[in-house]
């Protein structure tokens, strides 16, 4: 059984869902997406998404008329298994077609594509055996780049806050709780992890403090202060 917060951006609020690995992802449409096909190989107890990712998958599986095999979809941060940018932590990713043939794969790339409706289609060069595509949302905070996380700053909600409360809480910096918003907890344990790493403790997470962040939580496994639930 797992915990599923679903971010919805048409009402800036989290829905909450229980269910097991066989029952259908909240919003999927029908059968198309499981639960333990959007977990992986995370064995997280609670996992994430957006409403405008599944609404995404849905256009795309409509449109491409059967199924779409997933072979990676989410990964808690201090799990690992991507970069410090991973749209698989934010949970709005998906690597697909593993085990299809190329002309199963191009066609899956191209119904993707021609959807509108990912923030990003990853070109098939990059991708020899698989599909990428991601419903990435918000203005990175680096600039130069498409791919890395957005300013967080207090009163903010977003699946990119649940990255940096699962990162703060992974490094012993506790955010109070995992909900995916900005509040008072998660600005302080930011400022003291800040204060840490001699950058200045303003309690806004921007670039220089994305980079650091990440860089130290990517795949460092459950630690005693991890939050899951």
């Amino acid at each position: 059984m797992a915990k599923l917060l679903i971010y919805d951006a048409y009402t800036n609020q989290f829905y909450t869902y229980n269910r097991g690995e066989n029952e259908p992802m909240p919003y999927s449409y029908g059968t198309t997406l499981t639960v333990g096909e959007f977990r992986g190989s995370s064995k997280a107890n609670v996992l994430w998404t957006t409403v405008a990712a599944m609404e995404a998958w849905n256009l795309t599986r409509r449109r491409y008329g059967r199924g779409i095999p997933v072979g990676y979809a989410f990964k808690r941060i201090w799990e690992g298994g991507h970069g410090t940018t991973s749209q698989h932590y934010a949970g709005v990713a998906f690597d697909v077609g593993q085990g299809s043939g190329s002309a199963a794969r191009k066609q899956i790339h191209a119904t993707a594509t021609a959807t509108g409706a990912w923030g990003y289609v990853e070109p098939l060069s990059m991708t020899p055996t698989w599909v990428h595509f991601d419903r990435r949302y918000g203005t990175p905070a680096c600039p130069n780049t498409t791919a890395g996380y957005p300013t967080i700053r207090r009163g903010d909600r977003s699946t990119y806050v649940l990255v940096l409360q699962d990162a703060l809480n992974a490094l012993g910096y506790s955010s109070g709780a995992l909900d995916g918003i900005c509040g008072p907890d998660t600005q302080a344990a930011l400022k003291a992890w800040q204060r840490t790493v001699s950058l200045t403790a303003d309690g806004v997470c921007g670039c220089a403090s994305w980079r650091k962040l990440a860089a130290s939580a990517v795949g460092i496994g459950r630690t005693a202060t991890v939050v899951d639930k």
